[in-house]
């Protein structure tokens, strides 16, 4: 399998993955992006040059399923709702008060 080194990612390239990912990127991001994005595809195209044909697939490693433990309250680990409080900016009658993220 022949695979395509990239040398170099263009500012153009960038902006479209921004573009994608709804980044907004200044254009200095866009010029420090560049070389990291052509180190990374190009460690990818080693990779994609690696002979795979005797390796088995895996969606994990481990071999474990379903682990679970009990659900207990550990003591030592509580806090009283004081100390929870103590450092809230804004409380009121024992509750943290945050601003509104929803729109009447």
């Amino acid at each position: 399998m022949k695979v395509a080194v990239i040398k170099i990612v263009t500012s153009s390239i960038i902006k479209h993955i921004a573009q994608l990912a709804n980044l907004d990127l200044s254009d200095e991001e866009l010029k420090s992006m560049s070389p990291q994005f052509s180190s990374i595809l190009n460690l990818v195209s080693k990779i994609k040059k690696l002979d795979t044909t005797n390796v088995s697939e895996t969606s994990q490693v481990t071999g474990q399923e379903n682990v679970f433990r009990e659900d207990e309250v550990d003591s030592k680990r509580i806090l009283t709702q004081e100390e929870a409080l103590s450092n809230a900016k804004n409380k009121h009658n024992g509750y943290f008060v945050v601003d509104a993220i929803f729109e009447e």
